[in-house]
């Protein structure tokens, strides 16, 4: 059970590590949630 939460614990960090590296900076990250929700916004609306 503890190898299975550091494993846990390990993945998430890695993906928290490449999802930040994707945008760049912090407004980046913004930018890019900005960007999602208008194209569910504007899927919705149709």
């Amino acid at each position: 059970m503890k190898r299975f939460a550091s494993l846990t614990v390990v993945f998430a960090a890695l993906i928290a590590a490449l999802s930040l590296s994707a945008c760049n900076t912090m407004q980046g990250f913004g930018q890019d949630i900005e960007k999602v929700g208008g194209k569910i916004s504007g899927a919705a609306q149709k």
